[in-house]
């Protein structure tokens, strides 16, 4: 049996396992248990482990739930495949067209929180080790499938694994875009705050790293505030007691692909004549931009293009202002200069500047041995142009030196992580496994 075959016979199976990860709602939970991340994340790390010992892996788990892996083969060298296990926020339950953590079957496509962004691809990569041991390839090497648990947040989990256990000599994440992604932006996310009493109620957003779909505001206006976003041509609710302004959800590595909801509201409540540091600064210098330039000018480089900004979240109150602001900037660029343009506009609207969380651009030469194995492989399996690319996504690949991004997402295919009604495609899924099955076989044949 060849090694697509092989994997296409573990297709049901596949499926199944993903359905029993989306199934726990594996949502960050801080300070509510004994586990660092809550217990739903420490269950589907626990559920991920189990699926691999039922698979035929070794298997290890954190005592303190911040990471797990699963592993087979022997030898001084190790291959990891880094992927994650915590989602996003789902949102609102009633804009999904299914359950959000329920794995529904329609039309070919799987539909729930995690499809696309990570469990799928993540159980996809699995059963590709799964295909490779059914049929009795030789592993000369020590494969390693590490799941983290605090990716869309603070990547806490993957960085104490990489303090406390064997880092791979070179690996790859199922949790980006096909072909190879050999250079990833800088990710500072930063939060500006004023403790100045704010003139309106908000607390907006669910994560620094998606484009809010919607804002909701409590006001002594809504007449005012109805027309000023009917004559911008912003669409909102009316349910009687809150005026909801409705955007639509987005990576905040793509933001240009989404609609920011707060932005849109902060703009019209700027137009009505409301003042203070928050409004004034998202209403002059963010707006309707999602490369910043308005504070950075055209800041952009040929290896990973444009810089992107998102606003996140914002809590606004009679206690102050905080703006959650999430940047990918490019690889040539440092970090000092991001900081200072920030830092000196937000001076000038009193907002005192907060880092939340950096990660430093990932930057892997497109020639290394390692990536050329997989730029062919994906070239054979699908006749595209494999030409590493480049991307403001934040992924694993960052962790460790040697690593890149490696789909599980195919040109043209529709990208809905972090989105309502998010979905993984049965076909390319497949095929993702498929890639990822060769690949690891060419990687283990490599001297």
């Amino acid at each position: 049996m060849k090694i697509n075959e092989a994997v296409v016979t573990l297709k049901d199976p596949m499926i199944r396992d993903i359905i029993r990860l989306i199934k726990i709602p594996s949502i960050i939970e801080e300070n509510q248990s004994e586990k660092p991340f809550g217990n739903a994340i420490d269950d589907a790390l626990k559920c991920a482990l189990q699926i691999a010992e039922e698979l035929g892996f070794r298997t290890y788990y954190d005592p303190k739930g911040y990471y797990g892996y699963a592993e087979i083969g022997a030898g001084e060298s190790l291959i990891g495949i880094l992927g994650h296990l915590d989602v996003v926020p789902e949102g609102d339950h009633a804009n999904w067209t299914y359950p959000p953590f329920e794995g529904v079957l329609k039309d070919n496509k799987l539909y729930g929180r995690g499809t696309q962004d990570d469990k799928g691809p993540l159980v996809a990569a699995l059963y590709a080790v799964k295909a490779l041991m059914d049929l009795q390839v030789d592993f000369n090497k020590r494969v390693r499938i590490i799941f983290g648990t605090d990716e869309e947040n603070q990547w806490r989990g993957i960085c104490r694994y990489m303090k406390e256990q064997e880092v791979p000599q070179f690996g790859f994440t199922p949790d980006s875009s096909f072909p190879v992604i050999f250079a990833e932006k800088g990710l500072l996310q930063i939060k500006l705050k004023s403790t100045k009493a704010s003139p309106v109620t908000i607390r907006a957003g669910n994560a620094l790293n998606t484009v809010p779909e919607s804002a909701q505001i409590a006001c002594n206006d809504y007449i005012k505030l109805e027309k000023t976003l009917k004559k911008n041509g912003f669409d909102y609710e009316n349910d009687g007691d809150e005026i909801i302004v409705i955007g639509r959800n987005a990576h905040a590595a793509k933001p240009n692909l989404g609609i920011n909801a707060i932005t849109r509201l902060v703009l019209a409540l700027k137009e009505m004549g409301l003042k203070s540091p928050g409004i004034d600064f998202l209403s002059d210098k963010i707006g309707l931009t999602n490369y910043g330039e308005l504070i950075f000018g055209d800041c952009q480089d040929e290896v990973s293009g444009k810089l992107t900004i998102n606003v996140g979240k914002i809590d606004f109150s009679k206690h102050g202002e905080v703006i959650g602001i999430d940047i990918r900037f490019p690889v040539t660029v440092s970090k000092t200069f991001i900081e200072n343009a920030i830092m000196r506009v937000a001076e000038k609207y009193n907002l005192i500047y907060d880092e939340f969380d950096y990660l430093k651009p990932n930057y892997m030469e497109k020639e290394h041995p390692s990536v050329a194995k997989l730029t062919q492989v994906y070239i054979d399996e699908t006749g595209l142009d494999g030409t590493p690319l480049s991307t403001g996504g934040a992924t694993y690949a960052r962790a460790m030196k040697n690593c890149v991004a490696f789909g599980a997402i195919f040109p043209g295919q529709e990208r809905v992580a972090h989105q309502v009604d998010e979905y993984m495609d049965l076909d390319f899924l497949i095929k993702a496994a498929q890639i990822y099955a060769k690949s690891i076989k060419a990687l283990l044949d490599e001297d």
